[in-house]
């Protein structure tokens, strides 16, 4: 049963830490009394992460995807400690900030996810940009005005990985950029979207085709320099000139995971049990990108943002059952399909039985997401400004 000063401690405020925590304030603890729920985060906003590309392109604002934690936990009962996660001493329940705090636990959910690797090849440290923060998408804006201010005819631009992001990434480029973008989607695999639905595989594949987007598969990154990419096509080296190299490849988990003395699983992410539970401390739970999941059914599940949006439910759960001395669910996890977008106005859909592309899927697409902002008050001052915008559109035409 619970106690009076228990404490919940949730690391990352992502999909799966945002959402357990959410979820947790919600549940019906028993008279003995609520237990301190803390999330640990190193920004300030939580990440709406799959609508970061139209930041690109000026579809979206950035407070529609990144709404400050303070504004989102306003009106709950968790605690919110922005800093960064440097040690966590699982003998002693408790973790240490970076802000010179340290937390004791009694339950304990990381949820930091991943962070994007770029010391595999030489000078992607130094030359390449990451996307996966909003810090991330500042400053690919950054370079991209800078670019558009100068006077080169040709904006040469080269994305690394061919996967979900390097796709969604590419042709949103290419719509920003047009006629002066000159881009190429790299990858040393023989196709994009390897895991992906063959519909939206071949949608994706037309949208860069249509964008002029050049594609080199079974195509490794030798390395990187400040204006140069270097390629290895099947053992044949190319030195090409680069404006911009996006680096989307990869995912390792925190440096503060990677001391944890836990069972690992699958690149060295922290095997957990259906519980969500780690194998080797039953009070530490794991999900989302570095958690080695499978589910009830034996199945190993992605680390993808749906699958962090679902376990968090799961984790919040069974949390607040190991204190209140209720049994604990094993995650079943549910595939909706999956939701790609290609470009302004643009997106591919499938699942549950639908398959859709174009204008009609982004729609879908946007209500989906819309529907799955964190609190209702975020969804309903995104979706007015939705509505609102078409109407801005007009007048803002009528004044020139």
């Amino acid at each position: 049963m619970t106690q009076q000063g228990d404490r919940i401690c949730i690391l990352g405020g992502g999909f799966g830490g945002l959402y357990a925590a959410l979820k947790l304030d919600g549940l019906p603890w028993d008279a003995r009394g609520k237990p301190e729920i803390v999330l640990v985060d190193r920004h300030d906003r939580f990440l709406f992460a799959p609508l970061l590309y139209e930041l690109i392109t000026g579809e979206m604002e950035s407070w529609e995807i990144a709404p400050p934690f303070v504004e989102l936990l306003r009106d709950t009962g968790i605690r919110f400690c922005q800093a960064a996660v440097t040690m966590i001493e699982a003998d002693e329940c408790q973790v240490r900030l970076s802000d010179g705090q340290t937390l004791h636990y009694d339950r304990l959910i990381l949820a930091l996810g991943g962070e994007t690797p770029m010391e595999t090849v030489p000078g992607a440290a130094e030359f390449a940009l990451p996307f996966r923060s909003i810090e991330d998408a500042y400053r690919l804006q950054e370079r991209l005005k800078a670019l558009e201010a100068s006077d080169l005819d040709r904006l040469r631009v080269a994305i690394v990985g061919a996967g979900y992001s390097g796709v969604e990434l590419a042709c949103k480029l290419a719509d920003r950029l047009g006629e002066r973008g000159r881009l190429r989607l790299i990858d040393r695999h023989d196709t994009l979207l390897r895991t992906s639905a063959d519909f939206n595989r071949e949608a994706a594949k037309q949208a860069l085709s249509d964008r002029g987007v050049w594609l080199d598969l079974e195509t490794s990154v030798v390395s990187v320099g400040a204006d140069t990419l270097t390629l290895d096509y099947k053992g044949q080296i190319d030195e090409l000139g680069v404006e911009l190299v996006l680096w989307t490849v990869g995912t390792q988990v925190a440096p503060a995971i990677r001391s944890l003395p836990l069972q690992r699983g699958e690149g060295d992410r922290i095997a957990v049990t259906p519980t969500l539970q780690t194998l080797d401390r039953p009070e530490i739970f794991a999900l989302g990108d570095l958690a080695a999941c499978r589910d009830a059914d034996g199945q190993q599940v992605p680390t993808t943002a749906q699958v962090a949006f679902q376990q968090a439910e799961y984790a919040a759960w069974n949390v607040w059952a190991s204190l209140s001395d209720r049994p604990l669910l094993p995650f079943r996890y549910f595939n909706f399909g999956e939701m790609m977008t290609l470009g302004i106005d643009n997106a591919t859909l499938t699942g549950l039985g639908i398959k859709l592309d174009g204008p009609i899927a982004n729609i879908a697409r946007r209500l989906a997401y819309l529907y799955r902002l964190p609190t209702w008050e975020h969804q309903l001052k995104v979706g007015l400004n939705w509505i609102a915008q078409p109407l801005r559109d007009v007048l803002d035409l009528g004044k020139r």
